[in-house]
């Protein structure tokens, strides 16, 4: 056993957190010798009872190759603070990840990142300006960093797929869990043209906790994050927090002064955080990183690809004018659950767009 695979498995353990570990290997930066040390050992060191039992008992390397055949098995790929893969950047966060569990072009995490985020129930005005914003930062040479969440997060990622830059989902829950279930097609083209990551391991059951946790992943992975809608009680702004602490950028979109979902936003403008209303006005700030950057498809959509079956029967029924979802359900006899995935699809696609109350118009 060497030192790394030492470290996944300590990682792996129940009851073994950030803190133990950085004791851990405090106190034994020879971290392969763990598997040979009894719990009378670990406690001399420091640890408490309970952990170091645990320790004593299962860190094995039997139990460190089972974890690593079983990610072997679901393709995901592990990048510890000891690999040279591990972004330096993410270092200057306080309590950065031991451990990152990732799915798809892990070479993304070292790029110049920009983290976008904002509320999960955005306006058509949020909703177009993540996307194209997102878009255009991707052309420009800025990865988009989000949490895969509904709303802004969604809208982000899907703009960002749109540009070479591509995008990085930082997720609340383990790497081979989905949430929202909704977001089951915008990971899959994650996987794929982009990096999923967690630092929750396989089995980790999900609790509210970890979404505020991730978020100082996100703000670490960013040269600055860019808030596109919150409320003054958006849980977004925790990434902010991190933000800042880490001494981050900080841009803000404003929004019309009498919506809820500007709230935020507002304020933190009132802070002192950036007034943004171009895209350039973002990139300036990181052109001697960038290079030229190329805006003039700013605005300008992607054209439709090929289309499925089912992605073709929606997109004849969809107009120019507003078609509703009940309307498309009763038209398809599509399943609610299937019809969302063929829109969301559609949507990506740059086929179709959402308006407010569930209606969409060709693009």
């Amino acid at each position: 056993m060497n030192n790394r695979d030492v470290l996944i498995g300590l990682h792996e353990l129940e009851g073994v957190g950030w803190k133990t570990i950085d004791l851990v290997v405090t106190k034994f930066p020879e971290l392969w010798v763990l598997p040979t040390l009894s719990g009378s050992d670990l406690r001399a060191a420091g640890l408490r009872g309970a952990v170091a039992e645990q320790i004593a008992a299962k860190l094995t390397p039997s139990f460190i190759e089972e974890k690593l055949q079983l990610y072997n098995k679901h393709g995901v790929q592990l990048v510890t603070r000891m690999d040279a893969e591990f972004p330096a950047i993410l270092n200057e966060i306080a309590g950065p990840p031991w451990v990152l569990y990732a799915k798809g072009r892990i070479a993304l995490l070292k790029e110049h990142l920009l983290g976008m985020v904002g509320t999960r129930t955005p306006t058509l005005y949020g909703k177009k300006i993540a996307e194209e914003w997102a878009s255009a930062l991707s052309r420009a040479g800025l990865g988009i960093v989000s949490g895969l969440a509904r709303g802004i997060d969604s809208r982000a990622h899907a703009g960002a797929l749109q540009g070479p830059s591509s995008t990085v989902a930082v997720l609340g829950c383990a790497i081979n869990q989905i949430y929202p279930r909704e977001n089951a097609l915008l990971y899959r083209r994650i996987e794929e043209e982009g990096v999923i990551i967690s630092e929750y391991p396989i089995g980790c059951g999900m609790h509210p906790g970890m979404f505020p946790q991730r978020n100082r992943i996100i703000a670490g992975l960013s040269l600055g994050v860019t808030v596109v809608e919150a409320a003054e009680d958006s849980g977004s702004l925790i990434t902010v927090e991190h933000a800042l602490d880490a001494s981050r950028d900080v841009f803000a979109i404003p929004g019309p002064i009498h919506s809820r979902q500007s709230g935020g936003v507002h304020k933190l403008l009132k802070d002192g955080a950036k007034l943004v209303t171009q895209v350039e006005e973002i990139v300036e700030e990181y052109k001697h990183l960038l290079g030229k950057a190329d805006f003039s498809m700013i605005g300008k959509a992607n054209p439709v690809l090929s289309l499925t079956p089912d992605e073709l029967e929606i997109y004849r029924i969809v107009s120019e004018e507003p078609v509703s979802i009940d309307t498309l359900i009763e038209a398809t006899q599509f399943t609610f659950g299937h019809l969302h995935g063929v829109l969301l699809s559609l949507v990506l696609k740059k086929a179709i767009k959402q308006l407010p109350g569930s209606s969409y118009i060709r693009a």
